[in-house]
């Protein structure tokens, strides 16, 4: 990331440092991505609504007063609980997750549409499924097992989940992520219904399934299942999202299936062991 182009180092919880680092590159777009994980949030809760809540309400009102034009705040597949409907998970449903996480990103979602309705700042986010970047190291989700596997696999040709073989999950390749965030960001304002709190899919499966796929690359792969704390998170998400409202309203269409994500995984990560 350093090598990659010009940079400044910013704590989102500190907000004169966000001040000064919008007033010193005319920062007119800003893209909010720091947060503290599902797991990772399950170990320092306090962490996880300094740096998700209190960072985001930082970076809400350093947009709103020095006029930033458009704000991207992501949210997550962790607003749902074990109240919400599993199968085809609706766009306007029940919210009420169990995790710090997930408690920080619905409010997020509201305090963010709470600012368009109010102030008129135009703040879009997307409620991201799991994951997966050959580029990127697991960060503490509940999903990095789908990250993992790829990287034992080439490795020692063996691997331990976290999760049950069948706990179907939500899931997106990078390159779709970026994509419709991207996307999302270029859509005509006028044309959006919803704002900071679209759901968005993709590819749902289960870990035997990304076994099963990467066994047709790597047959010698061994996976064995030991479910730890992560498996309660995974059993009050969604195994499937209804994102009709964003194909609908700007446009989203994923372009990567399990098949073709998983070759491109293996064939980036090969590099790195070879």
């Amino acid at each position: 990331m350093r090598e990659s182009g010009p940079h400044d180092l910013v704590d989102v919880t500190n907000r004169e440092n966000l001040e000064t680092v919008v007033d010193e590159y005319d920062i007119d777009t800003i893209y909010h991505m720091a947060a503290i994980l599902s797991a990772a949030g399950e170990k320092n809760p306090w962490l996880a609504w300094d740096v998700n809540m209190n960072g985001t309400y930082n970076v809400l009102e350093v947009s709103r007063e020095k006029g930033v034009t458009r704000l991207f705040v992501p949210s997550s597949i962790a607003v749902f609980g074990p109240e919400t409907p599993r199968e085809n998970t609706p766009q306007d449903t029940v919210l009420k997750p169990r995790t710090m996480y997930g408690l920080t990103k619905v409010s997020g979602e509201l305090l963010c549409n709470y600012y368009y309705e109010r102030f008129g700042l135009d703040v879009r986010g997307v409620r991201y499924p799991g994951i997966i970047s050959y580029k990127t190291p697991p960060g503490g989700g509940t999903t990095d097992y789908a990250i993992e596997i790829f990287h034992e696999a080439l490795k020692r040709k063996d691997y331990t989940c976290f999760l049950r073989e069948d706990s179907t999950l939500p899931m997106m390749y990078m390159p779709d992520c970026i994509k419709s965030t991207l996307d999302l960001m270029d859509a005509d304002l006028e044309a959006l219904i919803h704002h900071a709190d679209f759901n968005l899919a993709a590819i749902s499966f289960s870990p035997k399934e990304l076994a099963d796929e990467i066994r047709k690359h790597i047959p010698e792969l061994a996976v064995k299942y030991e479910p730890d704390s992560r498996q309660a998170i995974a059993d009050s998400w969604p195994k499937t999202i209804d994102d009709s409202a964003a194909r609908e309203e700007w446009g989203w269409r994923p372009g990567y299936d399990l098949a073709a994500m998983t070759e491109d995984m293996l064939r980036n990560l090969r590099t790195q062991y070879e």
